[in-house]
């Protein structure tokens, strides 16, 4: 992978690592919002771009960082294939009316999932290998570009959701799958509590849910893969079947998170409240705070918009055996929720091994602390 491109991102790293001056590393600048302040010289790269080797027989796809994910995205579809875990694209809307922002190596360093999350896992379930420049400029690789190589396997996972904070991912392989060949949505009129049971009754079952989203009423429940297994369980499950073109909006709208339920959040935020982000045990019940609340993920993901104090969301989230994020809105206290001290110690140590000096992205992982 050496040429110029990457060079340059090297050189820039020694130089900061020389002057000890800290980076921002810039791809698409969606997820910009995201996790603690912005600090550090802008290293953009978008530069490092393109898709390295793609072998569709595979499911194996090399790409490099700054690659924007749309272009991914296109050149898998042509084969038929996608990325399952369906990561939010944010962005400004494109030529065709999509979202056209987003870097694959900002997919990774953000770790960040759509709807299909609880059916198919995360980001991290899908990185096979990756190359990274650490901080003192060192171009390393790990992991593998088949699926069953093992070799190094937690040190490309562990760049999923680090925020950029252990070094410069420059290129990474993705295990990738194809797109089912049966879909349909579901609508179902309950409340909460009502769609919390059924959502974890049905996971238990052979069933071939991949995401369901539950709002104002509605639980909505979205099957996917063989045509005659989707067929079957819609019988068996009822519901009011949505037409596939509302369907699709609807699905593509909440992974990027354009739908109704964010606009008023944004509406909200905008007035003082914040926006939260909460990763909970499936089956925790309705977190009691009285607000608005959109769940996913079976109930593992739960989105809460109130003014309540953090503190008080946080102990919330605990109880429910998970934790909470401040998505968007005032972060005094931080953006993530308190690691333990010894979680700690473990990501301090992992940051020194991989950037002694502290250039990556400093304060964006907030709940990391310094010594």
């Amino acid at each position: 992978m050496a040429d110029a491109a990457l060079q340059a991102v090297v050189d820039a790293v020694r130089d900061a690592a020389e002057r000890r001056r800290p980076l921002r590393l810039v791809g698409g600048g969606t997820k910009d919002f995201y996790g603690g302040a912005l600090q550090g010289e802008p290293l953009d790269l978008k530069p490092l771009a393109g898709i390295s080797a793609y072998e569709p027989t595979e499911l194996v796809v090399t790409v490099r960082a700054g690659t924007p994910l749309a272009e991914l995205e296109a050149a898998l579809a042509e084969q038929g294939q996608c990325l399952p875990f369906e990561p939010p694209r944010f962005g400004a809307g494109g030529a065709d009316g999509g979202p056209s922002g987003g870097t694959v190596g900002g997919m990774v360093a953000a770790g960040l999932a759509g709807p299909a999350r609880a059916a198919v896992g995360g980001v991290r379930d899908y990185v096979l290998g990756a190359t990274l420049i650490n901080g003192r400029g060192e171009v390393l690789s790990f992991g593998g570009q088949v699926m069953k190589n093992v070799a190094g396997y937690d040190v490309s996972r562990s760049l999923a959701g680090s925020m950029g904070q252990l070094g410069v991912i420059a290129e990474v392989s993705l295990k990738v799958l194809p797109i089912a060949p049966g879909r349909l949505t579901l609508r179902f009129d309950m409340d909460q509590a009502n769609a919390l049971r059924h959502v974890n009754e049905w996971a238990g079952q052979a069933l071939p849910l991949s995401a369901s989203a539950w709002w104002d009423g509605a639980l909505i429940l979205r099957l996917q893969g063989a045509r005659a297994a989707v067929a079957s369980a819609a019988q068996r499950l009822g519901g009011e079947p949505i037409q596939a073109e509302l369907a699709d909006t609807f699905w593509a709208d909440l992974r990027d998170q354009r739908d109704e339920f964010f606009s008023q959040a944004a509406e909200a935020v905008a007035g003082g409240a914040r926006l939260w982000r909460l990763s909970v045990a499936a089956t925790s019940p309705r977190i009691e705070l009285p607000c608005e609340q959109l769940v996913e993920w079976g109930g593992a993901q739960r989105w809460l918009v109130t003014d309540a104090p953090p503190a008080t969301v946080r102990e919330l989230a605990a109880e429910a055996l998970g934790h909470a994020t401040v998505w968007r809105g005032d972060k005094t206290g931080g953006a993530f929720h308190p690691l333990a001290p010894v979680q700690q110690r473990l990501q301090r140590a992992l940051k020194a091994a991989f950037d002694p000096w502290g250039l990556f992205n400093p304060g964006r992982l907030d709940n990391l602390g310094t010594e």
